[in-house]
């Protein structure tokens, strides 16, 4: 696909008063499978699945003006941010093969985000994506500008999104993502990520995410610097087999719509991920006393009533409490009487599965 999109990018003379503005918002998504451990350049080492979240999302709008040269300022929730964004524009010059145009080009971005930091949402995921969106919608105006009407591609969304970060493949789709090769899902890549919604059983669409905030802290360990440590992990080759194992009974069950399957998959998922970090050199510990505890009010309260929920981690202490539309309102009065007390100053995202990103301008 590198060849086919760098063949196709566009390469001309960038148009005498070429100027404007473009914005997308893009979702966060949360990984019910982990990606945890990488390669090469940005490929995972086993297959991941991840539903599309709606709220929790980046709104990123990038000004543009022909220059002499690449001309680049990025802008977080109003305050000028050199050092993200120096990481952007080197991302931009590594990849500038694929965008030629940028070397034409002078451009503002101005990012936010609908969530608070260090929320346990994947702000990566969605802000690269949300400036992939935008990069692809500067040179769908210059195609239009020479008379070639485009469409924004989705796969070499996902494509790049996932070189700028990895689980960012994920979020151009809407409802739920499949991202790495696997045997049970035919056209999956490494390179990208795949759509699911519509694999989807009716009941997975209805999910909802209440992420409930133990903590706000950063955390101890970067994501990037616990995939370089799964490098020296002597249970990473284990790890990889049971995920690729728990990717194909997970599709599985969504499916079919079998939601004890879905929960013990989920659940074992999100400890194992925490185990592999307890078992690093360095080892890292990242959930808190109340993550424990949440978890702990969580199995009980499925036990006792026989709803359908369940909890999922990211790298963090932060709990992901997800279930059905149809418990929403049982669930929800959970939350408030119980579980907000075991959260920093009773606070908890109420979140719910998305329909990928939006063109705001």
């Amino acid at each position: 696909m590198e060849n086919k999109w760098m063949n196709e990018a566009f390469k001309g003379e960038v148009p005498s008063g070429f100027q404007g503005k473009v914005g997308w918002a893009s979702p966060s998504n949360i990984a019910l499978v982990k990606y945890w451990g990488k390669r090469g350049k940005q490929l995972p080492q086993n297959p991941s699945i991840s539903f599309t979240l709606s709220e929790c999302c980046t709104e990123t709008f990038v000004e543009f003006e022909k220059a002499d040269r690449l001309g680049f300022s990025f802008f977080f929730e109003g305050k000028e941010n050199p050092t993200f964004g120096a990481k952007i524009e080197k991302f931009l010059m590594d990849h500038q093969a694929f965008f030629p145009f940028i070397n034409q080009l002078n451009l503002k971005v101005e990012s936010r985000n609908s969530f608070p930091h260090s929320s346990g949402i994947a702000s990566s995921a969605s802000s690269m994506s949300a400036f992939v969106m935008c990069l692809m919608e500067i040179e769908r105006s210059l195609s239009l500008s020479k008379g070639r009407p485009i469409d924004i591609d989705l796969q070499k969304a996902s494509y790049f999104s996932r070189l700028a970060s990895g689980s960012a493949a994920r979020s151009v789709f809407s409802a739920m993502a499949l991202w790495g090769k696997t045997e049970a899902c035919e056209g999956s890549s490494d390179e990208y990520a795949v759509s699911l919604s519509e694999y989807l059983h009716p009941v997975f669409k209805t999910f909802h995410d209440s992420v409930l905030i133990v903590s706000g802290e950063t955390k101890s360990v970067s994501s990037r610097a616990g995939h370089t440590l799964m490098e020296g992990n002597p249970y990473a080759p284990a790890r990889y087999a049971q995920a690729n194992e728990n990717i194909k009974n997970l599709l599985s069950a969504l499916k079919s719509g079998d939601l004890d399957t879905f929960i013990n998959i989920t659940e074992s998922e999100a400890l194992q991920l925490h185990a592999l970090m307890m078992c690093s050199n360095p080892s890292f510990i990242l959930m808190k006393p109340n993550t424990l505890s949440l978890i702990n009010e969580i199995r009980a309260f499925r036990n006792e009533t026989k709803i359908p929920l369940c909890f999922t981690l990211d790298a963090g202490p932060n709990v992901h409490l997800l279930y059905p539309e149809s418990e929403a309102e049982k669930v929800e009065h959970f939350i408030k009487d119980h579980l907000t007390a075991y959260c920093v100053d009773n606070k908890w995202i109420a979140d719910h599965v998305g329909e990928g990103p939006k063109k705001l301008l």
